[in-house]
């Protein structure tokens, strides 16, 4: 679909991977080549480019769990395209295809800058949410072995009761890139590799007992490496948790949503799944 300019509106496809890489390179995020491949697979239809000139210039993906829900990501332009409009014409065609589809719910996580361009497109507030870092040990104590990959129905039971939603199929993907997967009773965490730092989360857990142990035998698997972890701030245990093992609130995004009111339990999401997972 191309308009007067010449910009091309298509589907983002696989040889896409490393410009798309450079995108969220040059915006500074974390998400590595498997991040992006891993959308892609996931959610065909929903992941969109604009080409200009035979060049990547911006990306928006819609990943949809069941019709009950669906998260906007990777809302990217790159800066030499900025001010043309690609955003809005991106997320107007993935709202398109979420209303086609009809999806009961739509959320995204949005920066201060982009809150404004969201609201004139149906979205509102819902609640904060915060990115936590922390920096590798400069004495780490040793590897831990990896644990036992997480049984495939104890995690759904727990995510989609905290969720709102099933998003089995995604939980299935990170568990197959998680070093390690941990599980206690009815808590799951999930960590993975980041272009700049390891990724910790998703994580659901029944108590906060269990999801400091879970959180503490993850860090101590991979000392030697810097850490990010998403929470909702609402959640009071996750950010004592994260203050406690030494995280420090480093990023300030808001959770907005489209469409029917739908609100995870909160006091059990110890960590999301990512910026552009929910």
């Amino acid at each position: 679909m191309r308009d007067c300019s010449g910009a091309i509106l298509r589907k983002l496809v696989a040889s896409d991977i490393p410009a798309a890489v450079g995108l969220s390179k040059e915006a500074g995020w974390n998400q590595t080549s498997e991040d992006w491949r891993m959308l892609i697979d996931l959610a065909p239809p929903g992941c969109l480019a604009i080409e200009v000139d035979g060049e990547l210039a911006a990306t928006t993906t819609l990943l949809c769990y069941g019709r009950r829900l669906a998260w906007i990501g990777m809302v990217l332009t790159r800066v030499s395209n900025r001010g043309r409009g690609f955003a809005r014409r991106l997320l107007t065609q993935a709202l398109t295809q979420a209303d086609e589809m009809r999806i009961e719910t739509v959320k995204l996580d949005a920066t201060d800058q982009g809150r404004p361009l969201y609201e004139k497109m149906g979205f509102r507030f819902e609640q904060k949410v915060e990115r936590w870092s922390r920096p590798a040990s400069k004495n780490p104590s040793g590897t831990m072995p990896l644990a036992d990959p997480l049984p495939a129905e104890n995690w759904r039971v727990a995510d989609r009761r905290s969720f709102g939603a099933d998003r089995s199929e995604l939980l299935e993907r990170l568990a197959q890139r998680s070093q390690p997967a941990l599980f206690i009773e009815g808590s799951y965490l999930l960590t993975r590799s980041g272009r700049q730092t390891r990724y910790l989360g998703p994580s659901v857990c029944d108590a906060p007992k269990a999801a400091r142990a879970l959180m503490a035998r993850a860090l101590r698997a991979e000392e030697s490496h810097g850490w990010s972890w998403d929470l909702l701030p609402k959640n009071v245990d996750a950010a004592a948790i994260a203050r406690d093992l030494a995280f420090t609130p480093t990023r300030h995004l808001q959770r907005m949503v489209r469409g029917k009111e739908l609100r995870a339990k909160e006091e059990m999401i110890y960590a999301i799944a990512g910026f552009e997972l929910g």
